[in-house]
């Protein structure tokens, strides 16, 4: 949440709006079953439950819900690739292995509301016709894995979950996973693995996990958003959920808003929104600084600079601009900060992150962050910006999965969009940190 007093949600014209997502966050013991129920949770799963498989994975396609965790792929089409039902039995897998830098939603969301991702798990599991689900969340975030084990046992107990789910004859079981900590594990291959016990590395697609996920058997992995996103689609209806955002990406977002704003924190809006109305609701700028340049969707996509301020966020619109929507992490930088140190954070990131199957992606990210090391330190060269483009060039698309791909267009769209101050740093225009404490303290 944004803070204690303030709602977090919007819409795009900055009207009041009954929050979706974020409904529950401010009631007391928000991840209670008794609280959820109060505020009408599992009345999306007794009307699911009384459809076909069908028609759900019908409404979902109608509602033109887009998967929260990056790709922006359609929900419903993605549930409709599973194949015919055979002898293999089919899976549900929810990604909670939030690990983009910039990104904070689905954390809250497990911490305030579990059991709404519970009841988006038993309603997704029902349409695809699975048995057997499995929240996969990270490792180090220990309080939202004992939330979700929490609220699936307080599931258990009410007959929302186990054998004879409110008298259908219908069978689910859940099962909170803690995952090693790791951000390769985010894309869904990689996830997979390390569900199976083997080292979190990203697998050759085709064939997809809607053919062989799981123990090889048919799974829908889905992002922690898109599927607690699914209850408000049963209860309100596809017209309602409609109402919000745009044609190509309606319904609510979570958009992660941190960095120099005056009240850094998650807000509920309308995909449509635009920056310059979150950090309006985020109380302006800090100390009236301006903009510089921001992240639309995490450090994985290409920046944008303060000519995009009003930028409708959707996944359409953003594109269009020259970046990706991503997982809606906005990170804003002022005019203080340095383009060519906050590019090698990142990139000491995902050298540090990348899982190192693919060539392109473990020794070029290596080197991208040596060459950014010695820029940022006085100790580079013109050449080596040239350098940095020509290895992002060499990984980019050659990488085995993202990871790569979200490395090099850091840098390249740095580069290309402020390559003044990484040249003002090589020449010394730009002085570098006087000493190995400043260095420290601002890398």
């Amino acid at each position: 949440m944004a803070d204690d007093t303030t709602p977090p949600q919007i819409n795009a014209g900055l009207d009041p709006l009954t929050p979706v997502l974020t409904r529950s966050w401010l009631s007391p013991r928000s991840w209670r079953r008794d609280t959820y129920e109060q505020l009408g949770g599992y009345g999306a799963l007794r009307t699911a439950i009384t459809a076909q498989p069908e028609q759900l994975v019908e409404l979902m396609k109608s509602s033109g819900l887009r998967g929260r965790g990056g790709a922006g792929f359609p929900t419903g089409l993605k549930w409709s690739f599973l194949p015919p039902l055979g002898a293999k039995p089919r899976y549900l897998v929810v990604n909670g292995d939030e690990s983009e830098p910039g990104t904070c939603k689905d954390i809250p969301l497990m911490m305030a509301d579990p059991h709404l991702l519970v009841e988006g798990c038993i309603i997704t599991s029902y349409a695809i016709r699975s048995h057997y689900c499995v929240i996969y969340i990270r490792g180090e975030l220990i309080h939202p894995i004992r939330r979700v084990r929490s609220a699936v046992k307080e599931a258990y107990a009410a007959g929302y979950l186990g054998k004879n789910i409110l008298g259908t004859g219908y069978d689910l079981d859940i099962v909170g996973h803690a995952g090693a900590g790791a951000y390769i594990c985010g894309e869904e291959t990689a996830l997979l693995s390390s569900l199976e016990g083997y080292r979190g590395q990203p697998r050759l697609k085709p064939p997809f996990p809607a053919v062989e996920g799981l123990y090889a058997a048919p799974t829908v992995v889905n992002n922690v958003e898109t599927i607690a996103s699914v209850p408000s689609i049963i209860s309100g209806g596809v017209d309602w959920y409609r109402r919000f955002g745009t044609d190509k990406s309606p319904g609510t977002k979570i958009f992660s808003l941190s960095g120099h704003v005056e009240r850094p924190g998650q807000y509920e809006a309308p995909l449509g929104t635009t920056l310059r109305q979150l950090i309006d609701l985020a109380g302006g700028m800090k100390d009236g600084i301006p903009i510089k340049f921001w992240t639309p969707g995490g450090s994985s996509v290409p920046l944008f600079g303060d000519d995009k301020l009003d930028v409708p966020l959707t996944y359409d619109d953003v594109a269009a601009a020259g970046s990706l929507l991503g997982t809606t992490a906005l990170q804003v930088f002022n005019q203080t900060a340095s383009v060519p140190w906050a590019v090698a954070r990142w990139a000491d990131f995902y050298r540090h992150e990348s899982c190192g199957k693919c060539a392109p992606c473990r020794e070029g990210t290596a080197w991208m962050s040596k060459t950014l090391r010695r820029i940022i330190t006085g100790r580079g060269t013109l050449e080596d910006i040239d350098t940095l483009e020509d290895t992002a060039y060499n990984i980019f698309g050659r990488a085995f999965c993202a990871l790569g791909d979200g490395a090099a267009t850091s840098v390249s769209s740095a580069i290309q969009r402020f390559r003044q101050e990484f040249v003002d740093m090589v020449t010394g225009v730009t002085p570098a940190p006087s000493t190995q404490a400043d260095l420290i303290e601002m890398h």
